[in-house]
């Protein structure tokens, strides 16, 4: 029998199997978030170690390693909650990000709304796209499928191929180096509408 995925999670569908988080795992688990959240916000966050969050949230490497094994893995779950709620708006919310608008203008609002994950978040992004591991992500495989959907859907030839040059811009050190530049979040997002006006010519 084929197991399905659930596009939104990745997860398998059918429902959350995970055994239920005991009391002290909990409390864990929101210590290391927490410490991992700002030590990653305090510098570069692909400089950030194991050992420097397992003294930061105050407990032993084995205690971490347990839960996450590298810092990726960490920053994946402090971004996990803001992928979801952008995720939730692509599939249900309103037009022109969410279903009902030509699709040049859900590939624009699907910018625009990247860019201001990126502009809050852009620290996590960094940490949790250390040593390429962007393309593996669960949530890069949601970005991919959204964009291959709305370029099949406008006609456009090879969206397999397509889909991942549209989702290069993105790039979380492509992103901190424009801004870095000078770039503001307003001249980004407006170069990437150009870019998805592209699919409707």
């Amino acid at each position: 029998m084929e197991r399905r995925t659930d596009l939104l999670t990745g997860r398998p569908a059918g429902g959350d199997a995970r055994p239920r988080e005991r009391a002290d795992a909990a409390r864990n688990r929101t210590r290391v978030l927490d410490a991992a959240a700002g030590l990653f916000a305090a510098g570069d966050p692909r400089a950030v170690t194991m050992d420097d969050i397992a003294k930061a949230a105050g407990v032993g490497r084995g205690t971490l390693y347990r839960r996450y094994p590298d810092t990726t893995s960490i920053a994946l779950a402090l971004l996990d909650e803001h992928e979801r709620r952008l995720q939730e708006r692509l599939l249900r919310g309103d037009p022109p990000l969410g279903p009902g608008a030509p699709p040049a203008e859900r590939l624009a609002a699907f910018y625009a709304a990247m860019v201001e994950l990126l502009e809050a978040h852009i620290d996590l992004v960094l940490g949790a796209e250390a040593g390429g591991t962007r393309l593996t992500t669960g949530a890069y495989g949601f970005w991919r499928a959204h964009v291959r959907m709305l370029l099949a859907t406008a006609g456009v030839p090879g969206p397999d191929a397509l889909a991942d040059v549209l989702l290069a811009p993105l790039a979380s050190e492509l992103y901190a180096h424009q801004r870095a530049q000078g770039r503001t979040p307003a001249e980004i997002t407006t170069a990437l509408t150009q870019l998805a006006g592209l699919i409707s010519t």
